[in-house]
């Protein structure tokens, strides 16, 4: 068995075992819970959940919801349950072992209101596979490409539901056109960079299901301050 670590969250609220080895979360996880902003009573399903990081950040934040957790690797799939039963959420979070593109609806008792995703964000044959497999996996779209995380969301939420992911920047003009070709338009975009000075390397795209057009541009965020801190506004992200 793989050496594990154990960290936390929220003072202590959260505890998360990782594979010290092999894939392990980012930031970008924590800036996707946050953006999500599910509302009351929703229903969530987070595709490629990893260790379960993005499902317990969410129920953490809003103990009115239910989540679905859905991840290929039968290795973190389990450890996403094992963090969710170390966390005393399983009564709200569910872990599916299951590949998305074969992903129904009954398996969550029908249509869910909110998609939620960090997907890998390379294409397969895009530069130097990690020779982790986890993390080859995490990165590059070996076992689900764009195209098939769109077609899950779409197929997975009701009409009117919301689908958010944070993505590479440079790939924004194909997430948008793949999300409108999948009838999820595009509402909200938000770039995320390192510093004020440089430039996007990611973006957090928010559509929904048969919506009708008209997109906004949010404010960018802004990771690190002049000095390497995170921002005053990420911090309220990690803030108990």
């Amino acid at each position: 068995m793989k050496e594990l670590t154990s960290d936390s969250f929220f003072n202590g609220a959260i505890r998360i075992r990782q594979d010290r080895s092999g894939y392990r979360f980012s930031i970008d996880a924590v800036l996707l819970a946050h953006h999500a902003r599910p509302r009351p009573g929703d229903r969530v399903l987070d595709l490629g959940t990893g260790c379960g990081i993005i499902p317990l950040i969410m129920a953490y934040r809003h103990p009115q919801i239910t989540v679905y957790g859905v991840e290929f690797q039968k290795v973190l799939s389990d450890l996403a349950r094992f963090n969710v039963s170390d966390n005393h959420m399983a009564e709200r979070i569910t872990i599916l072992c299951k590949d998305m593109k074969s992903l129904k609806s009954k398996m969550m008792s029908g249509l869910v209101d909110l998609v939620v995703s960090n997907p890998p964000y390379r294409r397969s044959n895009s530069g130097r596979l990690n020779p982790d497999y986890q993390r080859a996996v995490a990165r590059h779209e070996i076992t689900a490409t764009l195209f098939d995380l769109i077609a899950t969301a779409r197929r997975m939420l009701r009409t009117a539901g919301r689908f958010v992911t944070i993505y590479t920047a440079e790939r924004t003009a194909e997430l948008l056109a793949q999300m409108r070709t999948a009838r999820i338009e595009p509402k909200i975009l938000r770039s995320i960079h390192s510093n004020r000075q440089s430039e996007a390397k990611l973006v957090v795209v928010e559509g929904i299901k048969g919506g009708s057009s008209g997109i906004r541009i949010e404010s960018p965020l802004i990771l690190y301050d002049e000095v390497g801190n995170y921002t005053q506004e990420v911090k309220q992200m990690f803030a108990p």
